[in-house]
C-alpha cells in the first residue's frame, strides 16, 4: 500500500466522532481513552511506554486531559507527532466541554508563553547550583579546619542539610523540565543533582511527583496523601475509615505524634526504603550507580575524620535536619486544603481547590525554593520558578473573576495549618469511629 493511500485511511479514521459520554466509558487501565484538544486518543496498549509512567495516564482515563497535557509538555509539537498514531477520532460535543473558565485559563497560558514567562534566566540556575556546591565545600572545610571535632560535626550537618534542601529544590526544577529547552539536558542534570548530590532515584521521583501534580490531594491517585496507616487527611478519608472501624493508630492524637513520626522519619527512614525498593524492582541500575557515587564521595570525605560509623551518623543527622525542612515546606501548601475522591474537575479548579500559597519574601522564596508560589507552579509546572511571582497577580485576577478562592498565608501560619488540619481530621475520625 502506498504512502498516500495510508495517509488517506488515517484521515478517514480520524473523522470518526464520539460523544463525551461514550468516551467516559473507556476509563479503565486496559481501556483508556483521553480527550485532548477535541481529539480522542486510545492509550490502552501504549500507556506502559509513556515516559511518565502508565499510572498518570490512568488518572485521566475517560476525561478531558487537555490542560494537564499542555501543562506537562514543553515540547508539544514534538510529542504531537507520536500521538497521531493513537488518535481514534474527534469529540462530537467538544464545545459543550469548553467552559468560560477553561477558555480564560488557556488565554492566560498563551499570554505566559507569548510574554516570555516560560523562558529561563540561566544566571539564576547557575548561581543556585553554585551556592549548593559552596555550602558543601564549606561543610568540608569546617570539618578539615576543626580536625573532625564534635563542633565541626554539628556545623557541617547544618551546612550539609541546607545544601541538601536547596539541592532538593534544584532537582525539582530539572525534573519539571523547566531549566533547559532540551529534554535531554534536563534529564542529565536531574540525574546528577538528585542522584550524585542527593542520593535518590530520578525515575522514582518522576513516578511519584507527576502523579501528585496530575491529581493533587485526590484519594487513590496522589501518592503523597497515601499515608492512611499513620495519618488521616482531610474530611472524607477520616470519616470513611472511622465508620468502617479501619486503622490502628489513635488518629485523634495525630496532630501530636506527627512531630515524632512525620518530619523526623520521612527522609531518614521512609524515603530510603522506598527508593531502594523502587530501584531494584525496576532494575534501574543507572540511578543506583548515581546513588553509589554520592555515598562513595561522602564516606571518602568524612570517613577519615569520623570513621565509617561516624560518617554514617553525620549522614543520618543531616537527613534528619533536612527532613524537617522538606516536610513542612512541601506539606504546608497541600495538606490544609481539600482531600477528596476524584471529582473530575477542570485543571484550574482542581489545582486551586487543593493548593495554596505562602507570602513571598526574599527569605521565603529561597527557603521554599519558590514553592511558596505553589498555586502558580501547579498551574504551570514547566514555568521557570523565578517567573512564578510574575504570573501570580494574573492568576489572582482570574480567580476573582470566576469566584474561586485563592489562599495565601504567612509562612508560620501555613506551618500551623498543617497541625490544625491533622487535629480536625483526627476529631472527624474519632466521632465517626465511636459515634458514627
Amino acid at each position: 500500500m502506498g504512502k498516500e493511500a495510508y495517509n488517506d485511511i488515517s484521515v478517514v479514521k480520524a473523522t470518526k466522532y464520539y460523544t463525551v459520554e461514550e468516551i467516559k466509558q473507556h476509563n479503565k487501565r486496559d481501556d483508556n481513552w483521553l480527550m485532548i484538544n477535541g481529539k480522542v486518543y486510545d492509550l490502552s496498549r501504549w500507556a506502559k511506554k509513556h515516559p511518565g509512567g502508565a499510572k498518570i495516564l490512568g488518572h485521566y482515563a475517560g476525561e478531558d486531559a487537555t490542560d494537564a497535557w499542555t501543562a506537562f509538555h514543553n515540547d508539544k509539537e514534538y510529542v504531537s507527532k507520536f500521538m497521531k498514531a493513537l488518535c481514534v477520532g474527534d469529540v462530537k460535543d467538544w464545545e459543550d466541554c469548553e467552559t468560560d473558565l477553561k477558555k480564560d485559563f488557556r488565554k492566560l497560558r498563551k499570554y505566559a508563553e507569548d510574554s516570555g514567562l516560560m523562558k529561563i534566566n540561566p544566571a539564576f540556575y547557575i548561581l543556585h547550583l553554585l551556592h549548593i556546591l559552596a555550602l558543601e565545600a564549606l561543610a568540608y572545610f569546617v570539618v578539615w579546619n576543626w580536625e573532625g571535632s564534635m563542633g565541626a560535626f554539628l556545623v557541617a550537618a547544618v551546612l550539609l542539610a541546607t545544601a541538601q534542601a536547596q539541592a532538593g529544590w534544584s532537582q525539582h526544577d530539572y525534573g519539571h523540565m523547566s531549566v533547559f529547552p532540551s529534554h535531554k539536558m534536563n534529564h542529565i542534570f536531574h540525574h546528577i543533582v538528585i542522584g550524585h548530590i542527593k542520593a535518590a532515584s530520578s525515575h522514582w521521583w518522576n513516578f511519584r511527583h507527576f502523579q501528585h501534580h496530575a491529581k493533587p490531594n485526590v484519594v487513590t491517585k496522589d501518592p503523597d496523601i497515601d499515608i492512611a496507616y499513620l495519618f488521616l487527611l482531610g474530611d472524607y478519608v477520616p470519616k470513611a475509615w472511622g465508620k468502617k472501624k479501619l486503622g490502628f493508630m489513635p488518629y485523634n492524637f495525630q496532630h501530636s505524634y506527627f512531630f515524632f513520626l512525620g518530619p523526623p522519619l520521612l527522609l531518614p527512614i521512609y524515603f530510603h526504603i522506598e527508593n531502594i525498593f523502587f530501584v531494584f524492582k525496576r532494575r534501574d541500575y543507572v540511578d543506583l550507580l548515581m546513588t553509589v557515587t554520592f555515598f562513595y564521595k561522602f564516606f571518602w570525605l568524612y570517613g577519615p575524620y569520623y570513621g565509617g560509623w561516624g560518617a554514617f551518623g553525620l549522614y543520618m543527622f543531616m537527613r534528619f535536619l533536612e527532613s524537617h525542612w522538606f516536610t513542612w515546606v512541601t506539606q504546608m501548601s497541600h495538606l490544609p486544603m481539600r482531600v477528596e475522591k476524584d471529582k473530575e474537575e477542570d485543571w484550574f479548579t482542581l489545582q486551586l481547590a487543593t493548593t495554596c500559597n505562602v507570602d513571598s519574601t526574599p527569605f521565603n522564596d529561597w527557603f521554599t525554593g519558590h514553592l511558596n508560589f505553589q498555586i502558580e507552579h501547579h498551574l504551570f509546572p514547566t514555568m521557570p520558578r523565578h517567573n512564578l511571582g510574575k504570573i501570580a497577580p494574573l492568576v489572582k485576577s482570574l480567580c476573582k473573576k470566576h469566584n474561586i478562592p485563592y489562599r495565601c498565608s504567612p509562612l508560620f501560619t501555613a506551618f500551623g495549618d498543617v497541625v490544625r488540619m491533622l487535629k480536625k481530621s483526627g476529631e472527624i475520625w474519632y466521632e465517626a469511629y465511636y459515634h458514627g
